[in-house]
């Protein structure tokens, strides 16, 4: 970008922040309209933080002052202001100046440096994002080291310098700490500023998925309807916070919707509300989001439709919304979008529109799309799958997958990250984050409109110009198992999910069919693995046979994993029983559960009750135990809703050899990868 003529106001240097406590504020260049927000900025400023600004008692700005500290050039004196809701929060700024510490101009390539943040607002990150935004500055300026003076008992200043990762100097003269820093970026700064940026944005969407209190605009006074719908979602999973059904026509006299109380504003909750879920039309929304603004609201998930996906004057109001909304230091889910849930104990979050409520499990969802959402979350309930968390971004204007990636990157209770992604805006940022977390735990992608050059309507990022392949090379590289299609997504994910990473490519097969052993064997192939001769155990095989064929391939030095295949049982008296799959899971967890260290996949054909069996014993999720409300239009239970009993299943079932082999082929790729990783340079 071309640097901009002296005196010019920089807009390139405004940038949106993630705060250490999940916050946003915006970062901007102080200019002479900012008289007024800076005096009533240094009025809330404790007489001590004054003192450690200035070395001495400074009650007020005098009007010199104001002038100087408004007024810049935007090369040899920059100040820069850290905004929420419109009015400052910090200040930093700097003067050139040359070897003997006087004013200059360039080329002198030295500027003293200074920060004031108000006392409501330190221990939140703002003087170290402010010390990576002002070091941008001043390089683009041609400076390269910044001088500060700091008084010794400031030690939250000296700590932020000495913790940026600069190389720097230090020296006590006169009283004072006398710290020099030179700008060039090194390993270590440029970690201390990833570093940061991940406890942030992880803080960020940690503050989305465990609120402590939820309102939900737009409750409808009647059952149906997509506010009404959240609300009993909520009530179903059992949310553990506060509750409140908004809605600006409710009538006076109502005080509560299925026991939730209900006001005609959020400004009307008497206690603080950290998540705001808008339902209403899309117009109503910039009303909406002032009333959560003025009320503290710490994050919003806007379902409401009607933005970017809409066309240019709905562009114009998807960014005019995340404009307002960052301007109060909210983070936004949506808009369009479909809901979120955390099915950890502590919070039992369902604020989505999800029919079919998931399992309490450690499998992370994300999703730019409501419809994928809702075919991934069926496939994953019908399969009896656990999730940690969902979230369904939407238009994805703020939060995208990337933030998801920072949080789950340190989330205990997410063992693999599913993500369905139609956009990606930045390839490269994406494939970092991507890589430090698959070192950890496993990363499966499908990417949606891989061929159609241009992003879908409604989302929030330039179109990438990368070719697909490159983007598939670079998250290859990356440690990101990317797959086809969203059954592949759900394959693998369960595969990882609940079974050990094989130690390689040597697989056991052994079943009752000679052909679907057969079958097993060549898709190994296939996949670029090595199976072993298929074990036939006979259409007669029992339930016990099965136990014992697989404790010896788990046993089996030669073998990494075993895909048992499995039909019906066919024995002397004829067809078999219905309880027989029950008899064959059973088994197969038994032999399981003596030897866990190699993963195992089951392939079946038409074995009623296989899958179900195969599941551990119940983990309570969102759909247990949680009283429903009393709503006519309460969801009801799907044909074999006795999967969601298990959180995932010990051993997972596949209709097709080649579904199972694939999935397990992606697992010993990745395993590959991770080995690898471990040991750099070899």
């Amino acid at each position: 970008m071309e640097t901009p003529p002296v005196h010019a106001y920089p807009d390139h240097w405004e940038a949106d922040v993630v705060l250490r406590d999940g916050g946003t504020a915006r970062i901007r260049p102080i200019t002479e309209d900012d008289a007024e927000r800076l005096v009533s900025f240094y009025e809330q400023v404790s007489d001590e933080s004054k003192y450690y600004r200035f070395f001495a008692p400074y009650p007020r700005l005098s009007a010199k002052d104001v002038h100087r500290f408004t007024h810049h050039d935007q090369v040899d004196r920059v100040g820069l202001a850290v905004t929420v809701g419109g009015e400052f929060i910090a200040t930093v700024r700097y003067d050139r100046i040359d070897g003997r510490g006087r004013p200059a101009s360039a080329p002198a390539d030295e500027a003293e440096v200074a920060f004031l943040v108000q006392d409501a607002h330190q221990g939140r990150g703002i003087a170290s994002a402010l010390l990576e935004h002002i070091a941008a500055v001043a390089r683009e300026r041609g400076i390269r080291r910044f001088a500060a003076e700091v008084l010794p008992a400031n030690t939250k200043m000296i700590k932020v310098f000495r913790d940026a990762g600069y190389t720097q100097r230090r020296s006590f003269e006169d009283g004072s700490v006398r710290l020099t820093l030179d700008l060039e970026p090194t390993a270590e700064s440029l970690a201390v500023q990833r570093g940061r940026e991940q406890r942030a944005e992880a803080r960020s969407v940690q503050r989305l998925l465990a609120p402590g209190s939820v309102a939900v605009v737009g409750t409808g006074r009647a059952p149906g309807g997509v506010g009404r719908t959240v609300l009993r979602n909520l009530l179903g999973a059992g949310f553990t916070g506060r509750m409140y059904a908004v809605n600006h026509a409710f009538e006076e006299d109502r005080t509560e919707i299925d026991g939730v109380p209900a006001v005609r504003s959020v400004a009307r909750i008497g206690e603080p509300v950290d998540l705001a879920v808008l339902a209403v039309p899309a117009e109503q929304v910039p009303d909406v989001v002032a009333d959560c603004g003025e009320h503290g609201v710490r994050g919003l998930v806007v379902l409401s439709a009607g933005y970017a996906e809409s066309g240019p004057e709905g562009r114009e109001r998807q960014r005019a919304l995340v404009r307002q909304a960052r301007s109060y230091g909210m983070r936004i889910i949506g808009p369009n979008a479909f809901g979120i849930i955390n099915t950890a104990d502590a919070v039992r979050l369902n604020a989505s529109l999800a029919p079919e409520p998931p399992e309490r499990g450690h499998i992370g969802l994300f999703t730019q799309s409501g419809a994928i959402g809702i075919a991934l979350l069926s496939g994953l309930y019908r399969r009896g799958a656990g999730l940690s968390s969902f979230v369904s971004a939407g238009n994805r204007a703020d939060v995208s997958g990337n933030d998801i990636l920072q949080y789950w990157y340190e989330d205990p209770d997410t063992d693999v990250a599913l993500l369905y992604l139609e956009s990606i805006g930045n390839p490269r940022k994406f494939t970092r984050l991507a890589r430090r977390t698959a070192a950890v735990k496993p990363v499966v992608v499908v990417k949606g409109a891989r061929h159609s050059g241009s992003a879908p309507p409604g989302h929030a990022v330039p179109v990438t110009r990368i070719p697909d392949a490159t983007v598939s090379a670079l998250m290859r590289q990356a440690g990101v198992i990317r797959v086809d299609t969203v059954t592949e997504l759900v394959d693998t994910g369960l595969l990882l999910a609940c079974q050990p990473l094989p130690a390689g490519p040597r697989v056991a097969i052994l079943g009752n069919s000679e052909s679907l052993g057969l079958l097993t064997y060549d898709a190994c192939l296939s996949e670029g693995l090595r199976p072993l001769r298929p074990r036939d155990l006979t259409t007669t095989a029992t339930p016990a046979d099965f136990r014992a064929a697989l404790a010896d391939a788990l046993s089996d030095d030669a073998c990494d994993a075993v895909v048992v295949t499995a039909i019906p049982h066919v024995g002397e008296t004829g067809p078999p029983a219905p309880t027989d799959g029950g008899a064959l899971g059973t088994a197969l967890r038994e032999a399981t559960a003596r030897t866990a260290s190699k993963p195992v996949a089951v392939v079946h054909v038409e074995i009623d009750g296989l899958p179900e069996a195969l599941s551990p014993p119940a983990t309570p999720g969102l759909s247990s135990s949680a009283a429903k409300p009393a709503d006519d239009a309460a969801p009801t239970q799907p044909p074999g809703a006795g999967l969601r009993h298990g959180a995932v299943p010990r051993i997972p079932a596949y209709p097709a050899a080649e579904r199972a082999v694939r999935a397990l082929g992606e697992a010993v790729r990745y395993a590959q990868w991770r080995r690898e990783a471990e040991r750099p340079g070899k």
